[in-house]
């Protein structure tokens, strides 16, 4: 492993706490290389992050750092309120993470609906879905948008893989997400912008491979050339509960050890159990 394999835990377990509060918390428990997910609102997150930034190692992620009036943030949106919000919450991270001297900013594929934030994480209410070729466009435009924006910053941007349940097909009778399978991912990033790459969430592949009944392993060699970085959890292939993982976990004969975007997304555990995980990580990288 070398100089830039870092590995990061990912403080979005801790919804409660404020991103200041977080790196505390985590830091306090010796863990220094964090990306911020999730929360709750602070006036002055900004600031602190600024200051933290020269002690700690942050990256951000989607949905962070938090805005007073919340909002599911989605760049597929066909409600422009909801679009121009998203947008704009993606600029100033993308600032921010200039600023707090990150390299990258991750955000999550987007969505054919637009969720209730009372529900996130819980399930999708019944609602109006966009047709799918409409909310690719949507999404795409929005990507290549910001890319220059970035770009110009010195920020690259990775994209997460959604994960689709048999309950959100059975609530819609239809996949109400982007880019859950491999087809429509590799689809997807063949005319993006060469810049963009794709986080993969290999919790989130897992449990969509047995919704759409793909093949992980073919999934793995198809999505290959786009992988720049991952979201490491494990599951029962039913539920996205950010479980935690074995050094037999299946992800790994296929993880690539080159990347400089390794994030463990375990929530729940005990910070002892967080480091556990992060050793198994680095040996894996060494080995």
């Amino acid at each position: 492993m070398n100089n830039f394999q870092k590995v990061y835990v990912s403080t979005g377990g801790f919804k409660n706490l404020n991103g200041t509060q977080m790196i505390k918390k985590f830091s306090s428990n010796g863990i220094l290389q964090l990306e911020l997910s999730g929360g709750k609102f602070s006036k002055n997150i900004e600031a602190n992050l600024i200051k933290l930034s020269k002690k700690y190692d942050l990256r951000i992620h989607n949905y962070f750092p938090p805005h007073n009036e919340g909002f599911v943030l989605n760049l597929a949106s066909t409600n422009k309120n909801v679009l121009n919000k998203s947008i704009k919450h993606v600029i100033s991270a993308i600032n921010l993470a200039k600023k707090i001297k990150s390299k990258f900013y991750s955000f999550h594929a987007g969505f054919r609906i637009d969720p209730n934030l009372k529900y996130l994480g819980k399930g999708f209410l019944k609602t109006k879905v966009t047709k799918r070729s409409t909310a690719l466009k949507r999404f795409k435009k929005s990507v290549i948008f910001l890319e220059k924006i970035a770009k110009k910053k010195g920020i690259q941007l990775f994209i997460e893989n959604n994960v689709i349940t048999k309950k959100n097909i059975e609530t819609f009778n239809a996949n109400p997400l982007l880019l859950t399978n491999p087809k429509e991912i590799v689809n997807f990033f063949k005319d993006t912008p060469k810049s963009v790459g794709l986080l993969l969430d290999v919790a989130h592949l897992k449990v969509s491979s047995v919704t759409e009944s793909f093949s992980l392993s073919d999934s793995m060699e198809k999505l290959n050339k786009y992988i720049k970085g991952y979201h490491l959890s494990d599951n029962n292939g039913l539920i996205d509960n950010n479980d935690s993982f074995s050094s037999k976990s299946w992800f790994f004969q296929y993880l690539k050890k080159n990347l400089n975007y390794y994030t463990i997304e375990v929530y729940n555990k005990s910070f002892k159990e967080l480091k556990r995980q992060k050793r198994i990580i680095e040996y894996n990288l060494k080995s």
